[in-house]
């Protein structure tokens, strides 16, 4: 039977918009087993991005429980929420949010020296670059950077202290279909290599099929997706409900 990283029940948040609140997630269910790979797709606005900063402890919902390794995410103890964040969690974003005045390695490091573990960071840093195809970019900055490379880099930063979980919020949404293609399947092999999971959200068809499960956010809630109702929503037909 496999391990039970991290487990959702009745996740709720909501954000108020001049006299408007708005309801993004509703008593949101989900559960992720360690080392598996899953993928959220859902339209725009629908509150991918709302669902991967609270597992990641980015944000704090107003109501349900988010549950890591069998213990509630210690919400008031911001000491241990940061711990977490460093440790266990990875996060690859759409728009890289690497430091701009560090360059290629040092970004990558960053980790290990949050954390106040710096033996050995640059070593591991440099064999994740290299992997990553960027060994010959180490020393440049981020404006000195591709997208597809500054991609590259966020990806190293987010596996570099060995998180259990890493969280990728559109990875590949502002690359090219052939780098964006390349900068999944270097994600997923250091995911093979290193056992973490992967919960991925995002709007691409392919990426979608390369994971184990794809669950659609619809309404506030997730629903798992059997192969045909994947390619029925990416057709823009409407998914048989609880497929």
């Amino acid at each position: 039977m496999s391990e039970t990283l991290l487990e959702v029940t009745g996740l709720s948040r909501s954000f108020t918009s001049g006299s408007r609140r708005i309801e993004v997630l509703r008593g949101l269910d989900l559960r992720i087993d360690a080392g598996e790979s899953v993928a959220v797709v859902g339209d725009s606005g629908v509150g991918k991005s709302t669902l991967l900063h609270l597992l990641g402890g980015l944000d704090r919902p107003d109501s349900g429980a988010v549950v890591y390794r069998g213990r509630d995410l210690p919400w008031d103890d911001p000491a241990s929420m940061g711990s977490y964040r460093n440790r266990e969690i990875g996060f690859v974003f759409q728009f890289h949010h690497l430091l701009p005045e560090f360059t290629a390695l040092e970004n990558v490091e960053m980790p290990f020296r949050i954390a106040g573990n710096p033996a050995g960071a640059r070593d591991t840093a440099l064999r994740l670059l290299d992997c990553l195809g960027i060994a010959g970019r180490v020393d440049h900055t981020p404006g000195q950077l591709s997208g597809g490379e500054q991609q590259r880099v966020a990806i190293a930063r987010a596996v570099a202290v060995s998180p259990a979980l890493v969280l990728a919020d559109e990875p590949t949404g502002n690359l090219d279909p052939a780098t964006g293609a390349r900068v999944f399947e270097t994600l997923r092999e250091l995911q093979r290599e290193r056992g973490f999971a992967l919960l991925l959200a995002t709007h691409n068809e392919r990426l979608a099929n390369g994971c184990d499960r794809v669950l659609r956010l619809v309404e506030g809630r997730l629903e798992e997706l059997a192969a045909d109702a994947t390619a029925a929503y990416f057709s823009q037909e409407t998914p048989p409900s609880g497929q």
